[in-house]
């Protein structure tokens, strides 16, 4: 929906089907429930998630016309899109194999390019702009050495260039302005602002610079075209689990003129462990589930981080008195700031929405709370209730 400091959604990740006619039926059942609690007289904004074969079967002109025809009738419509899981994400382990397959297959490309033609299509004509999130180049663990990383760095960064300029293409002949929202995550090959901002400059740039000088374009236009059609996703969840504070990344993408194609609005698991450590850990062990990866950055007496791939290595390698704070990447509902003994992330939010607030630095806003089915069931309420609670309470922070 459009409110005063950006286009607000939440992602449909949360609702199952990795075809497009399941996840259809998904949003049919749930869309019209949850526009009228949140915004009953003006148009709802929907963050489209599509699996591979979802953006395979949407893209044939019969299924894309009774959509559009849906989304017409229904009051609704798509500015933006995640494009980061390519396949199944329901009722599967996933872990890793979320950033399967990552920008150095072509795979994810020719995916990423489908899903930008659909949105090109369905964009409401009144609307310009519109984004699509995705990995941040490959999962880090799966490169043996630097010299593998750096070549998996390059290959990812030269695939995302054939996007690119498929991107230019569309705005030459639609006038819509799309861009790729990279989202950084723990253990992905970018994990936070200053590895994205590195790539960004360093690496991407370069790169893009001579890909372009190919067509003949300047290097100055090539800058132009890159800040354009590539940008950030800051999902505060993983931002975070890293500990960054929002006030300075942001600062410093906007003095560097990067931009921010989307806020995902979302939050972590925080648990402190100064006192009652034990009862905590017991906790939190009811969080270690098999379906999602559950990262954890936590912050020693020394001030220093050790990091974990997932909460079952975390939980295992505990020693008593040498961390002051885990931050686990689990996408824990927005509106509670404890879960008993354990807490979350949700400071992290209010600064970050105040900052929107105050100088708007993207124009998309979207809650991504995925993990409700995963959940311990003391924290569990029926899937709807919980989706119209999370825009309740992000309308309330942005007094809307």
């Amino acid at each position: 929906m459009k409110t005063p400091f950006g286009q607000l959604t939440y992602c449909s990740n949360i609702h199952t089907g990795e075809d497009w006619q399941h996840h259809f039926s998904e949003l049919q059942k749930n869309i019209p429930l949850i526009k009228k609690n949140v915004c009953p007289d003006k148009p709802f904004g929907i963050g489209l998630r599509l699996a591979n074969q979802a953006s395979i079967d949407l893209s044939e002109p019969q299924n894309l016309q009774t959509f559009q025809k849906w989304l017409a009738d229904n009051d609704c419509y798509v500015f933006t899109m995640n494009g980061f899981p390519y396949g199944g994400f329901h009722d599967v382990v996933v872990k890793d194999n979320v950033h399967a397959p990552d920008w150095t297959n072509i795979e994810r490309v020719d995916y990423t390019i489908r899903m930008f033609h659909l949105l090109a299509q369905i964009l409401p004509n009144e609307l310009t702009e519109g984004g699509i999130s995705t990995c941040p180049l490959s999962y880090r663990f799966w490169w043996k050495d630097e010299n593998d990383l750096k070549d998996a760095v390059e290959t990812a960064t030269q695939n995302m260039l054939l996007v690119v300029d498929e991107l230019v293409k569309i705005a030459k002949e639609t006038g819509k302005i799309l861009h790729l929202d990279i989202e950084p995550e723990p253990d992905g090959i970018l994990e936070n602002s200053a590895e994205f901002i590195n790539w960004y400059q360093n690496i991407l740039m370069p790169i893009a610079i001579e890909h372009f000088a190919k067509k003949s374009i300047s290097a100055t236009s090539v800058k132009e075209i890159i800040n354009t059609h590539i940008q950030l996703c800051y999902d505060i969840c993983h931002f975070g689990v890293s500990y960054e504070e929002p006030q300075p990344a942001i600062d410093q993408l906007n003095s560097l003129g990067i931009k921010v194609g989307r806020i995902q609005i979302s939050s972590a698991i925080k648990v402190d462990f100064t006192t009652d450590t034990e009862a905590k850990l017991k906790a939190l062990a009811k969080y270690d589930e098999p379906t999602y990866l559950h990262q954890v950055v936590a912050l020693r007496v020394d001030g220093k981080f050790d990091k974990y791939p997932d909460l079952k290595q975390a939980i295992d390698n505990f020693e008593e008195g040498k961390h002051t704070q885990w931050r686990v990447h689990f996408h824990v509902p927005l509106f509670l700031e404890t879960y008993g003994l354990l807490s979350s992330t949700q400071a992290e939010i209010i600064k970050t929405l105040a900052i929107q607030k105050a100088t708007p630095f993207t124009n998309h806003l979207e809650i991504e709370t995925y993990t409700w089915g995963v959940l311990p069931a003391s924290v569990q309420v029926p899937l709807n209730e919980s989706i119209i609670r999370e825009i309740t309470w992000v309308q309330s922070i942005l007094e809307i």
